[in-house]
């Protein structure tokens, strides 16, 4: 028998978005809004759409004018926005370059950031750090702050002015561009443009989608931003999901020792764009972010002003080829966030949120911005694509040594005589790297040990120089190549000081979202300062930080220390 048939009407019940939550209410729950505080906060924040994924551009455009976030400024973003107040706060409170303070707390005019990550520290960064504090000790304008690594590795020890870098700084240079108001960013030389060759030949059919994908294949491209996994995959996933597609491009290299990505973008941001755009018309992607690292102040007018003078550019090509629809290119700018490295971090980080990784499945490939199929790679892979495509991709390939594919470029710092971002062959090893590229080994120093891939890819010894640094080949030796950071270190450094610099800044940069990284890296810290390291216990720590970590930063963080115990274990008493 049916149940009788209900005859009132059904009202559908659905949770609302968070945007529409907002709309919903219509005064925002907690603080109440000050005129003064939504009147300075329309101000400075005009020209702005209020739209809940630009809230990290509207937090920095209050915290560039104030120094700081005042607690009923962000009560009043937060009703600009239609957001509660506590995701204003959280979102405000998570990044390393945003400091929230009372209405009526003082705010420093100038913050300067001092690195001492292992580069900087090797070159006396704790050293300029105290110096600095000393010397602008009664400027009640100015904060001195300790910072990770900043991108100026090869130029240590580095520093940071306001959004002026201060590469080879002293305490007397700080002061110096302090004094003079010199805080902003460094003016740039304007890049060469290049002719969009490449993707003329995609829209005029000499090139094919198959055919660029199969260039790709040819050159055997990997990511080069870490993972290595290669790119014509990628494509081949994200072209075969429904649309709409989208892009992001990873600028946010905060691995300790990295600084190539700085140096291809200052020189060949067009290059970089013709790639964007190549992906973006094989692949289908309708809207592209660039995020770019906080750090690189000099580098974001710079970009902005080429997104920018591609307009009438893209427009010509419009005009001779109807059929092109180039994607909205946006750049976005990171807040002081090592985690956002990572491709979903960074993607929550462009919709507005704090950057926590997600939980995988799903991949971006498959669910990335806003839900929608994703292809995620860094700037230097699509630097690539232009060149493969003129070149050829199995001519690319061949450049390598001992069976490897193609060209790395390695940011060498350390105790070599001539730190920067050396252009080798894929397959080079490290002895091969400091003689034949970096000039090889400082006056006094001879080499003891190295970091192939930053803070996360481990310490080798210097018996492992003869090694190849490429994807794959460090594997048996508990490293990773990365995103090819080589920090070179003498006999005169000790690894046991390095590798605890390297788990002090896996501890300031968790992002806390697990526990195993969270805790475990602290716990980390305590156990290496012992005169004896407890192996037993830190095996076990290792052992769950890489089995439960959410993304890599906790499984990557026990490699130091792991490596240490295994090849230079008589410095830490085992």
């Amino acid at each position: 028998m049916n149940p009788p048939h209900d005859t009132r009407a059904v009202i559908p019940i659905r949770p609302l978005d968070r945007q529409a939550r907002g709309a919903a209410r219509r005064t925002p729950k907690g603080r109440q809004v000050a005129p003064a505080a939504r009147e300075r906060v329309a101000a400075l924040c005009a020209g702005l759409e209020p739209r809940p994924d630009l809230l990290i551009e509207h937090l920095h455009r209050l915290n560039d004018a104030e120094g700081a976030l005042r607690r009923g400024q962000l009560a009043a973003l937060a009703d600009r926005l239609r957001l509660s107040q506590v995701e204003v706060y959280e979102v405000a409170s998570f990044y390393h370059h945003f400091h929230v303070v009372d209405d009526e707390a003082a705010a420093p005019a100038t913050t300067v950031r001092v690195c001492t990550s292992l580069a900087c520290a090797m070159a006396g960064g704790e050293d300029l750090l105290a110096r600095a504090r000393e010397a602008l000790a009664g400027r009640a304008d100015v904060a001195v702050e300790e910072a990770p690594c900043i991108g100026q590795c090869h130029q240590a020890p580095a520093a940071c002015a306001g959004q002026r870098q201060l590469p080879k700084a002293t305490a007397e240079s700080i002061v110096d561009h302090v004094a003079r108001g010199e805080t902003g960013p460094r003016q740039l030389p304007h890049p060469l443009p290049n002719d969009l060759g490449q993707l003329g030949r995609l829209l005029a059919g000499d090139l094919t989608p198959e055919g660029v994908i199969a260039e790709l294949k040819a050159a055997n491209l990997r990511g080069l931003g870490g993972a290595g996994f290669p790119a014509w995959r990628k494509w081949d996933t994200v072209r075969a999901q429904p649309g709409p597609r989208h892009g992001v491009v990873n600028i946010d290299e905060g691995e300790v020792g990295t600084f190539k990505d700085w140096l291809v973008l200052s020189m060949g941001a067009p290059q970089v764009l013709e790639g964007v755009l190549v992906a973006a018309e094989v692949v289908g992607l309708d809207h592209v972010w660039l995020y770019l690292r906080d750090e690189y102040h000099d580098l974001r007018p710079m970009l902005q002003r080429e997104i920018e003078a591609l307009a009438p550019r893209l427009q010509a090509l419009r005009e001779r080829f109807p059929h092109y629809r180039p994607p909205r290119i946006e750049l976005r700018r990171g807040a002081g966030a090592y985690i956002c490295g990572e491709e979903s971090a960074l993607i929550e980080s462009i919709e507005g949120r704090r950057g926590l990784p997600r939980l995988k499945p799903p991949i971006v490939a498959l669910n990335g911005v806003f839900g929608r199929p994703t292809l995620a790679h860094n700037l230097e892979t699509l630097w690539w694509v232009p060149a493969l495509l003129a070149q050829g991709g199995a001519a690319w390939a061949a450049l390598g040594r001992r069976g490897r594919h193609g060209l790395r470029r390695f940011s060498v710092s350390g105790r070599v005589n001539t730190p920067g971002v050396h252009l080798a062959p894929a397959g080079i090893t490290l002895r091969e790297l400091v003689d034949e590229f970096a000039g090889g080994m400082q006056a006094g120093h001879e080499l003891h040990a190295y970091l192939p891939g930053g803070a996360s890819g481990g310490i080798l010894p210097a018996a492992l120089a003869d090694v190849p640094l490429d994807f794959d080949t460090l594997a048996e030796h508990g490293a990773f190549v990365g995103s090819m950071a080589v920090v070179v270190m003498g006999q005169h450094d000790g690894v046991r000081d390095a590798a605890l610099n390297l788990m002090r800044f896996f501890e300031m940069e968790s992002c806390g979202q697990c526990t195993p990284c969270r805790a475990g890296t602290g716990q980390l810290v305590r156990l290496m300062q012992a005169p004896r390291w407890d192996a037993e216990r830190m095996d076990e720590l290792s052992a769950v930080m890489r089995e439960a970590s959410i993304c890599g930063l906790g499984q990557a963080a026990p490699n130091p220390v792991d490596s240490v115990r295994r090849f230079f274990a008589k410095e830490v008493g085992l």
